[in-house]
């Protein structure tokens, strides 16, 4: 992965499950967790599901600055991520 391009964590309560994906990555795993939860019989729902999109680095190894910041209940569950990062 290049560090100029964006990235997303995602995670299931405060468990992180996946970090550093790359757009396409995030799509794929973002969509697969949203059916298992629904589907499966599980201690999560989709309301535990959220993730942080963060901007490219800032130089090789720099912190990535987080884009969107807002508990996933409140607007299309896509873009939302954990309030309790950063």
């Amino acid at each position: 992965m290049r560090h100029e391009e964006t990235t997303y964590h995602i995670y299931a309560k405060d468990k992180c499950l996946y970090w550093n994906l790359n757009q396409e990555d995030f799509d794929e795993k973002w969509e697969l967790l949203q059916v298992m939860v629904g589907l499966l019989k599980t201690d999560y729902t989709e309301r535990d599901l959220s993730y942080i999109k963060l901007a490219p680095k800032i130089g090789v190894g720099g912190p990535g600055k987080v884009i969107v910041k807002a508990p996933m209940w409140e607007e299309d569950s896509y873009w939302h991520i954990h309030s309790n990062q950063v």
